[in-house]
C-alpha cells in the first residue's frame, strides 16, 4: 500500500525506485498519449504500478486547497464600431471528442460551427 507522508509518498526501500526516478518515469508517461504501457514496459514495472504513482503524485501536487472552485481572469474589450471595415482576425483550434480538431477563423459563423460540431460528436 502506498502512503502519503510529506514528500515521501511511496516506499523507496521496498520497490527499489528513488523519488527522482519515479518522477522521471511519471513525466515520461505523461509526455504523450497512450504512453503508460510503453513506459512501464521500458522500466520493467506494471502499468497499474505506474498509474498508482501518477495518481498519488497528482493528489500530492493538487492538495485539498486546490480542489476548491475558482475564477478565471476575463478581459472585456469594446466592440468594433460599425462601419470601420475591421474584421476579426486570427484562428482558433477547438478539440472535440475523440481528439478531433477543428481550426476556424475568428469570424466563423457560430450556427454553422455548431452544426459541424454536432455532426462530429455523433460519430
Amino acid at each position: 500500500m502506498v502512503r502519503c507522508s510529506g514528500s515521501k509518498w511511496w516506499r523507496p526501500a521496498v520497490d527499489g525506485w528513488s523519488e527522482d526516478e519515479k518522477l522521471r518515469i511519471i513525466a515520461e508517461s505523461l509526455s504523450g498519449p497512450r504512453l503508460v504501457s510503453a513506459t512501464a514496459r521500458r522500466y520493467g514495472i506494471s502499468p497499474s504500478q505506474l498509474y498508482t504513482w501518477r495518481r498519488v503524485f497528482r493528489a500530492e501536487r493538487i492538495g485539498a486547497e486546490d480542489l476548491a472552485p475558482g475564477f478565471v481572469p476575463a478581459m472585456i474589450i469594446p466592440d468594433t464600431p460599425p462601419g470601420t471595415g475591421a474584421s476579426p482576425t486570427g484562428r482558433m483550434e477547438i478539440v472535440v471528442a475523440k481528439g478531433r480538431r477543428i481550426i476556424v477563423d475568428a469570424g466563423v459563423d457560430a450556427a454553422a460551427l455548431a452544426r459541424v460540431i454536432a455532426v462530429l460528436d455523433r460519430r
